[in-house]
């Protein structure tokens, strides 16, 4: 089909023949839910389904992403190779593939495990001998891809695999259980960091402490105790005490950049912003335009990141029950345009910590592997390859701001929030008094101090 109403606009009699005939296109060949589709417009970006009227009225108002060239979420099939050339042609578009798997993952994660080997080898088997359409490498492929579209739970997608594999010929290859399907992709996945910790929030087990089992501050042992059957004695090493997740940040830097259209994206601040002294989103701040100034060789290349780091605690068991406290650490990238920064999709998790009770104070502590990453990319930066400008640049990347309540604000920064002096903003320049509450004061109390020291 034409695409070139895509670019009118959206008055036009081009761009309306141009909606229709699309929308027509979507109802013959992509897959509905309930009769809902995924709306392509500026503020859906192919996340949420609507019925075609919705979506008609979207495609108006907000516009279509123009971006959206090739409409994978809409039926249309990307071209593949065909065997009618022979076997080269094949193996050469399988190589120059794996060699954009290699830059989008980083060549010293494929160095380490030998991960190129185990996907060319995938890539090569045939899913059932005589197969000439699906290795299994691209069978799995495509079966993950539905899981993720449609929201599949991993029981259901172990039975769908149980199901094909008996009706597929003898000595097939695709794999039976989810488990195994999510074994083939791992090398194309991120990989993440399980850390022990002390259970007194002392130290991590990482580094210089890698190699005890016991915490060299509060002398309490890094495993839990198993009971010996034989003699009763807790004599054995069990499971660790207290365990936290790490996901790098650096590979999924890496792979925002691999990804064309997010490459573009990442330098919205300097091609996309408006510049009408609005305050819309945190590029338009004087705190923004202070750091190009301090740091100007920072500032001065547009895709380094400027990162938000949001943190609380949540009980995921239930209201009622406080025998459990999670600390996810979210990072928000604010180089993105305001429709894009706070979805689901660009808040990256980097670390959980999980444990019987919150780490509070100690909260820095865990931090600390966050800390070294973020300490690299400010003061060093790391080689990252852009697809969008097809070069390789040296990323930077700085904590912009926080965001957090105020007792959260306390364990992140240290500062004392309860009693005299509480409030970071008035500190000891206010008097805390009914009669004298001055209106920038954020945390106001009915007390009056009865001396001028600060209990931070």
């Amino acid at each position: 089909m034409d695409r070139s109403w895509m670019n009118e606009c959206r008055i036009s009699e081009k761009y309306e023949k141009g909606v229709s005939e699309f929308l027509h296109y979507v109802q013959e060949h992509a897959i509905s839910s309930n009769g809902t589709y995924f709306c392509p417009c500026v503020r859906c970006l192919n996340q949420i389904r609507h019925d075609l009227g919705t979506m008609r009225d979207h495609l108006f108002i907000c516009g279509i992403m123009r971006s959206y060239r090739l409409w994978t979420w809409h039926g249309e099939v990307l071209d593949k190779p065909t065997t009618s050339r022979g076997t080269d042609y094949v193996d050469d578009w399988m190589n120059d593939h794996l060699e954009d798997m290699v830059r989008d993952v980083g060549e010293e994660n494929f160095g380490k495990v030998h991960l190129y080997d185990s996907l060319k080898s995938d890539s090569k088997e045939k899913l059932y001998p005589g197969c000439t359409n699906f290795t299994q490498l691209s069978a799995t492929l495509k079966l993950f891809s539905l899981k993720a579209r449609h929201g599949w739970t991993d029981t259901s997608f172990t039975e769908l695999l149980e199901l094909l594999k008996e009706m597929l010929p003898e000595n097939n290859t695709l794999p039976i259980r989810n488990y195994e399907a999510k074994k083939v992709l791992c090398p194309m996945g991120l990989e993440y960091q399980k850390i022990h910790a002390c259970p007194n929030d002392c130290v991590l087990y990482r580094e210089e402490f890698a190699s005890l089992k016991a915490c060299p501050t509060c002398g309490l042992s890094r495993f839990k105790k198993k009971i010996d059957g034989n003699s009763g004695d807790e004599d054995k090493d069990g499971p660790p005490a207290k365990v936290m997740w790490y996901l790098p940040i650096i590979p999924r830097f890496k792979r925002l950049f691999s990804i064309k259209e997010d490459a573009k994206n990442l330098k919205w601040h300097v091609d996309g912003k408006k510049c009408d002294n609005l305050l819309r989103h945190p590029a338009d701040s004087p705190q923004w335009k202070k750091i190009d100034e301090t740091f100007p060789e920072f500032g001065a290349e547009p895709r380094n990141l400027r990162l938000g780091l949001a943190t609380d605690g949540m009980n995921p068991y239930g209201n009622l029950s406080s025998k459990h406290s999670s600390w996810p650490v979210l990072l928000m990238i604010y180089n993105l345009s305001p429709l894009l920064c706070m979805k689901s999709k660009y808040m990256m998790l980097s670390m959980m910590i999980s444990g019987p009770r919150q780490p509070g104070n100690d909260i820095d502590v865990y931090l600390k592997p966050l800390i070294d990453d973020l300490k690299l990319l400010w003061e060093e930066g790391v080689d990252v390859y852009d697809s969008y400008s097809q070069e390789l640049f040296c990323l930077r990347a700085m904590l912009f701001c926080t965001i957090n309540d105020f007792p959260a604000y306390e364990n992140l920064s240290g500062y004392s929030v309860k009693g005299h002096f509480a409030c970071p903003i008035c500190e000891k320049n206010e008097l805390y008094s009914i009669e004298a509450r001055s209106e920038n004061c954020v945390y106001k109390t009915s007390k009056v101090p009865s001396s001028k020291s600060s209990s931070s």
